[in-house]
């Protein structure tokens, strides 16, 4: 789908424009969007009417790793990321930002560039150029990061709070979970974040001294992300140890009563296979009291072996 609209003289803006009205002269600047393009109509605009590099329409149709921009004679081409939230994987939108035209070009429905575009109508918005409404595409698309991010703050802090031996084998499943739902996350705003860097601070990017404020916005707000999703991390890593603290304190609290009572039983045992071994000539087997003086001295054994480990203070 292909959908243009461009600003006049008088600081209007006109929508549902055909590709030959962008030429009329009450027209400024235009805004060309490409949303779920087909080849015919990607093709017609990128490449027939434009004329843009080889490589930058490459990169609009195949899935760039990181975002990026490059400088190229008369207009700027920007990779951006946004987060899908059914799984957070990063989807595409790529600008190609020019002094007269703002051509936005993404192989799925994104809402920041539909909040965008709904915004462009404002009069305080119409004031400024492609390169601002570029900004705003750029806020919108980080502005989309937060509401993940808290999603998976506010999830590992109530485990961390809820966090008990009966409840740690449950969920630390989930706390692997979520450390890998911020590595994607990290994945796309620290490239973000090392972007909007280089934007700020080239000196090719012509234009962006006079929006400097509102880039700087930007920068912090990502910044403010990156570490929000370091801290979680090491949240993450915070539960995971204690997870194992408390499940080896479990184990060693289980170990200890073991030994306690094979402790106990050791001299049990050895009287017990003392007299087990059935020789003849010994003389407590003959004895009438035998059975039971035994019994005895094997109870006081275990009542004298039990007060102790409790005074040691092994049964806390």
């Amino acid at each position: 789908m292909i959908r243009i609209c461009g600003i006049t003289k008088e600081e209007d803006v006109l929508y549902n424009l055909a590709i030959e009205d962008i030429t009329r002269e009450d027209i400024v600047w235009y805004w060309i969007d490409l949303c779920e393009p087909t080849e015919l109509e990607y093709t017609a605009v990128l490449k027939d009417y434009f004329h843009f590099h080889p490589l930058a329409i490459e990169d609009c149709l195949e899935y760039v790793q990181r975002p990026k921009v490059d400088f190229y004679e008369g207009y700027h081409f920007l990779v951006l990321h946004s987060i899908s939230r059914k799984d957070l994987e990063p989807l595409e939108v790529d600008l190609f930002v020019g002094e007269t035209f703002l051509v936005s070009f993404h192989l799925h429905a994104d809402k920041a560039v539909e909040r965008s575009w709904e915004k462009l109508s404002e009069k305080a918005r119409v004031k400024n150029s492609p390169l601002h409404v570029a900004h705003m595409i750029i806020d919108q698309l980080v502005d989309n990061y937060f509401s993940p991010v808290y999603y998976l703050e506010d999830r590992l802090n109530d485990i961390d709070d809820n966090l008990t031996r009966e409840s740690s084998g449950l969920v630390l499943e989930e706390v692997f979970d979520i450390r890998a739902e911020l590595s994607k996350m990290r994945r796309t705003i620290v490239p973000m974040r090392d972007l909007l860097y280089r934007i700020l601070n080239s000196e090719r990017f012509h234009g962006v001294s006079d929006h400097e404020i509102y880039f700087k916005d930007i920068y912090d707000h990502l910044l403010k992300l990156s570490e929000m999703i370091e801290t979680s991390r090491e949240l993450t890593a915070d539960i995971r140890d204690s997870y194992f603290s408390l499940n080896s304190d479990y184990m060693n609290s289980i170990m200890k009563t073991l030994t306690i009572f094979s402790t106990i039983f050791m001299p049990l045992t050895f009287i017990v296979g003392v007299y087990g071994m059935n020789f003849k000539y010994m003389p407590e087997l003959t004895w009438h009291y035998g059975y039971y003086a035994c019994l005895f001295l094997m109870g006081i054994i275990f009542a004298v072996m039990i007060l102790w480990f409790k005074r040691k203070g092994w049964f806390k």
